[in-house]
């Protein structure tokens, strides 16, 4: 194991041997930039030097390999094709990006993330040969292109049956772009199915368009990932699943049923599919108003999606106004009802003004606030218009939105890779993002001149920090910790509601909540 060339001396006797691999990988990161294919260190070819570097190309070849690309849902894609496959018996590998909280994420086998030893051994295996090998010409490679040798590095070595990969940037340029195969594909709109069309015929590769999965081949049981989007993913799942079997000969024990069934080892793994950060509801353990045995009868919710694009906020707001109906019942079904209606609606007047923004249980109203944060290089005029419109088509309508930056650091991977707790950090974009949401609420009432206020007392406490930046229906906080404390003040002063934030725009910001609320 290696490591002795990583930073001054004083850092080597601080660091645990994982965060110093950590700290290593760290370096490869270069910046925020993509593919390009100018970049040196993103050429398609200079893989193949890598792989040479590390003796991997024939080990590589002899891979079995499902390649999952696209703009979005390739994730879920992924996840469902790992779990058929390990329902069906074999040993799978799969790499997807990007990790919330752990790069081990990355790399799973047979459905669980590797092992901190066995990253340690085969990392610094790979980085040691590549620190040697590597010159002016063929420089280290940079982070992502890193993380699939060590992916190819791991799944070789660890014998897997099958090698489920995740396209990181864009098909031509990526770093797993070494195979070339049979091609597949959801509905497209025109233009992206044509791309498609000529892309395939240039490599002179079949493509065939795959049709959502019939909700009826699941024999009643629903998905393991919640959302209409996944039966599309679903389906595309199924037809690589099905393509692979059948070319490696091992369809022997697979019932189709004729009536349109799937096989029971199709159906075990769609349905027992899970991913973080992809609609995904967590309850906050620490406000707990009734029951602290019971997570379920939290007074806080999180619904978690890693939604990005305009596309992906349309159906994130469908999933989360459907869920939130549910969960609503769940809670009816599951609470008391309460001794005095009338109190409960007393502290409602008095904590919320009544403005419509809420829904109502038989036991306990509902609250629903936005938690949001984007990346600069996402356009939050057209992401937001069409969260808020989607959401108010199905009656469900924000009473504030919270805007806070990224705890984690983009150039830092670590268990630990937050930034400094000093509240003077730059809050320039959220304040943009706060006077885009104020103009979608408030119409031209609110416009390009929305000036946010010093909010002294939000949450009814005086001990809040000078620079949190708050307006009637949304407010700034300069760290993920400030809204969390902010939210779970709010409840402990509101018991008759129940709070239900939706967490999206950034999966680097479900990473950061998920990390701070399972400390």
């Amino acid at each position: 194991m290696s490591g002795g060339e990583m930073g001054p001396s004083d850092q080597q006797s601080s660091v645990s041997p994982y965060e110093e691999a950590l700290n290593a990988l760290s370096s490869l990161i270069l910046g925020r930039t993509r593919a390009d294919a100018s970049n040196k260190g993103v050429r398609l070819d200079i893989m193949v030097d890598y792989l040479k570097m590390l003796d991997l190309e024939d080990p590589v070849s002899k891979l079995k390999v499902i390649h999952v690309a696209g703009t979005k849902g390739k994730g879920s894609t992924c996840t469902y094709a790992e779990s058929i496959l390990r329902n069906c018996g074999f040993r799978t590998g799969l790499f997807t990006s990007p990790h919330l909280i752990d790069v081990r994420e990355r790399f799973r086998l047979d459905g669980v993330e590797i092992s901190e030893e066995k990253f340690l051994m085969y990392f610094w295996w790979c980085w040691d040969r590549l620190k040697e090998k590597c010159s002016e010409d063929v420089p280290m490679p940079i982070y992502f292109r890193f993380l699939a040798l060590l992916g190819f590095k791991i799944f070789t070595e660890e014998q897997v049956d099958v090698t489920i990969l995740e396209v990181g940037l864009g098909g031509k340029f990526d770093a797993t772009n070494v195979h070339g195969v049979p091609a597949f594909t959801v509905p497209q709109l025109p233009e992206a199915m044509s791309a498609l069309e000529s892309r395939a015929s240039q490599l002179g590769i079949p493509l065939q368009v795959v049709p959502p999965l019939d909700p009826r081949s699941l024999d009643g049981k629903k998905l393991g990932l919640d959302g209409e989007h996944q039966y599309l993913n679903a389906g595309l799942a199924v037809a690589l699943c099905y393509t692979w079997l059948q070319k490696t000969g091992h369809m022997e024990g697979m019932y189709w049923d004729q009536t349109g069934s799937l096989p029971e080892q199709f159906v075990k793994g769609l349905t027992t599919t899970s991913m973080q950060g992809r609609a995904q509801i967590v309850s906050d353990p620490h406000t707990n108003t009734q029951n602290k045995d019971d997570p379920n009868l939290s007074g806080l919710v999180f619904f978690l999606d890693g939604a990005h694009s305009p596309e992906s906020m349309e159906v994130c707001a469908r999933w989360f106004c459907h869920a939130i109906k549910e969960d609503i019942q769940q809670q009816d079904s599951l609470e008391k009802p309460p001794h005095d209606s009338q109190s409960d609606a007393d502290g409602l007047i008095q904590n919320w003004p009544n403005d419509g923004n809420n829904t109502k249980s038989s036991g306990r109203n509902s609250r629903q606030i936005l938690l949001f944060n984007c990346m600069p290089v996402r356009d939050p005029q057209r992401l937001l218009p069409c969260l808020v419109n989607a959401c108010a088509h199905h009656g469900v309508h924000f009473h504030k939105a919270l805007f806070v930056p990224n705890q984690s650091v983009f150039n830092k991977v670590g268990t630990h890779a937050l930034p400094s707790s000093d509240l003077e950090v730059d809050i320039s974009w959220q304040q943009m993002l706060q006077r885009v949401w104020e103009n979608i609420v408030h119409g031209d009432k609110g416009g390009s001149d929305v000036k946010t206020e010093v909010s002294a007392s939000v949450g009814g406490k005086d001990t809040e920090p000078s620079n949190i930046k708050g307006c009637d229906s949304s407010t700034v906080f300069p760290s993920l910790p400030l809204a969390i404390k902010w939210l779970r003040d709010s409840v402990q002063e509101n018991r008759s509601i129940r709070f239900q934030v939706l967490v999206t725009g950034s999966l680097h910001l479900i990473g950061d909540l998920l990390r701070l609320i399972r400390k």
